[in-house]
């Protein structure tokens, strides 16, 4: 193994330290009072979020030594996460745990320490991760391996992992509640495996097994229960949930059907089965949600977005305005062809806020680019300038998004883009709900009269330019 949990010098203040000692004493069966605090090393910015199901809790600052510190006055027992933007990792909360965490962002995962009361729960879940990781860089050629051979491999890594889950949970002695995560994070890394072996297997070698695996061999399936409401936030199933439905849902004779109506079908499928399979309302809503954004940031379709938020709304009850999918539906309802393009603001290189309406002048082409693109961005403006001379009547104008300003005022004075008028995306939600903005390749093409002529194109599709 890369680490084991063996500790260096964790050095707390002595606040923290009095803080830890204190904590062993007996609480009242109704005090919920939690702590968590630590220090972050090479700090990415001056604040560490503590979340519970996506959600933010509380933001919590660093102090100049990079230590944070945070008492609850209650603190329910369950899974939460630990960010520290762009990382995060997940700890686990018992009844009245006061943990410290050391974490050093050069090397995020590989760096988290746990010390305090409940630091035994934690660290087994750190090992299995990273347990986890390090076996997916030895999983390359394994999946190039026959069944039977496949199947060998991934057991013994199982068993293995199975003696350590034995042993820690013999030792640590927890309870059921936090068992749910210990054998989630054992088990259903190795059903992922299972699940996505005869896809990659068919990609590295040309065949198809689908039909060769053993009668048995999708046995695990009988064994997860798909509506348990404490998992859908914990990666390990996400991740599995995720794989398992591309896998159910995939059409058989796809050859029959062009790329965007075979996404189509196959998304369709996906919602269908989690459906049938998943008997908890929260839980189902939760996985619908999560199919449809990541169907809404491929599809590029507006008679197929149509008809998939059709079947969404057909089996989500999730009827919240907050609703992602909600406020998605709703914007591209307002994008069809002959609309007027509804309206949003942008900000122009010199610090002025101006209207879409205003910039329309011509025949207009807008696009989209970030720098953390860097090769979309240099493609999508040179054909833009090659689109440029070929189409005078229009108007093409670059709209920049996801960057902070001075990124974007930065890579304005390295490159030079000939002409394009640049703007900046200074509210990407206002933009995301008004024109059903999801992915970085989305195109709109509108009149000079500000009628939509197609808000749901790409500049790189073969066939663009008939689109003019």
């Amino acid at each position: 193994m890369k680490r084991l949990f063996h500790f260096k010098a964790f050095v707390l203040p002595a606040f923290f330290l009095l803080v830890l000692s204190s904590c062993k004493k007996e609480f009242a069966s109704d005090n919920y009072v939690a702590y968590i605090g630590g220090e972050v090393i090479n700090p990415a910015n001056r604040f560490v979020l503590f979340c519970k199901n996506n959600e933010v809790i509380d933001t919590i600052p660093l102090k100049k030594d990079n230590t944070f510190f945070k008492k609850f006055d209650s603190l329910s027992p369950g899974l939460y996460t630990f960010k520290h933007e762009p990382e995060y990792q997940y700890v686990y909360f018992d009844k009245n745990d006061s943990l410290m965490v050391r974490v050093n962002t050069n090397d995020f995962d590989e760096s988290v320490m746990f010390c305090g009361r409940g630091y035994e729960k934690n660290n087994f879940l750190m090992e299995m991760y990273l347990r986890n990781e390090e076996d997916k860089n030895k999983m390359f050629d394994v999946f190039e391996y026959d069944v039977a051979k496949f199947n060998t491999t991934i057991d013994k890594t199982y068993k293995k992992n199975t003696t350590y889950y034995n042993e820690k949970k013999e030792e640590i002695k927890w309870n059921a509640q936090f068992d749910v995560y210990a054998k989630a994070i054992l088990n259903f890394p190795h059903y992922t495996k299972k699940e996505i072996y005869p896809v990659i297997h068919r990609m590295r070698t040309g065949n198809d097994i689908f039909e060769k695996l053993p009668k048995d061999y999708y046995a695990f399936r009988k064994e997860v229960d798909f509506s348990n409401a404490t998992l859908t936030d914990y990666s390990p199933f996400a991740m599995y949930l995720n794989h398992m439905l591309n896998n159910v849902s995939t059409i058989k004779y796809h050859n029959h059907f062009s790329e965007v109506d075979l996404a189509l079908k196959t998304n369709i499928n996906k919602i269908k089965i989690a459906d049938t399979l998943i008997k908890n309302r929260k839980v189902k809503n939760i996985v619908l949600n999560d199919i449809a954004i990541k169907y809404l940031l491929e599809d590029q379709n507006m008679t197929n977005n149509n008809l998939f938020l059709d079947t969404y709304h057909k089996y989500s009850t999730d009827k919240s305005q907050k609703n992602e999918i909600v406020k998605i539906g709703n914007a591209i309802q307002l994008l069809k062809p002959n609309f007027d393009l509804p309206k949003v603001s942008f900000l122009a290189p010199d610090g002025k806020t101006v209207s879409s309406y205003d910039l329309i002048q011509k025949n207009t082409v807008f696009f989209f680019w970030t720098s953390s693109y860097n090769t979309h961005m240099v493609a999508v403006h040179k054909k833009v300038l090659a689109f440029k001379k070929l189409h005078p009547e229009y108007n093409f104008i670059a709209i920049n998004i996801n960057d902070q300003l001075s990124d974007w005022k930065e890579v304005l004075s390295n490159y030079t883009f000939d002409g394009i008028p640049q703007y900046h995306c200074a509210n990407f939600e206002e933009l995301r709900t008004t024109w059903a903005i999801t992915k970085i390749h989305r195109t709109i093409i509108v009149t000079k009269d500000k009628k939509i002529k197609n808000a749901f194109t790409n500049i790189f599709d073969l066939n663009f330019e008939k689109e003019l």
